[in-house]
């Protein structure tokens, strides 16, 4: 399914017009038409509220390859939280930074509430690490 197919679907499976949808995630309804056309995409945060309106994950709607509309959800308010706190491109890093430690499961399956700890464990560390940066690095910046 492409992109422009699953917010259509998505959006009329859940009972919204254009105009609803496009009051949650903040854009015109011309925009809205534009993406079940498509005939554009959003980016950054647009892409986030558009996903999260539609109850999807950000990969399941922009790669065409990906069927699972909960593929990656389980990580999405650790993402969501680390972009809110420390801005976008953090919240990219600690989306990759998860998404590459999946492997760390060796195939296995965990239960959500491990997977919930391990997630929050990997972004407590980013923020920690990152915060340090900031404070090391920040010094200086107003030592000059």
């Amino acid at each position: 399914m492409t992109f422009s197919e699953k917010v259509k679907f998505r959006r009329e499976s859940m009972g919204y017009s254009q105009r609803q949808l496009a009051e949650l995630v903040g854009v015109t309804t011309k925009v809205i038409t534009g993406y079940e056309k498509d005939y554009s995409r959003p980016r950054g945060t647009t892409a986030h509220k558009l996903a999260k309106a539609l109850g999807v994950s950000v990969a399941y709607l922009i790669n065409d390859e990906i069927t699972d509309p909960l593929y990656e959800l389980d990580m999405a308010p650790y993402v969501e939280e680390t972009r809110e706190k420390m801005g976008y491109s953090a919240g990219k890093e600690v989306n990759e930074l998860l998404r590459s430690n999946m492997a760390l499961f060796a195939g296995g399956k965990l239960d959500q509430d491990e997977k919930d700890k391990f997630y929050e464990a990997i972004t407590k560390a980013y923020w920690a690490a990152k915060n340090e940066l900031k404070r090391i690095y920040g010094r200086k910046k107003e030592d000059k």
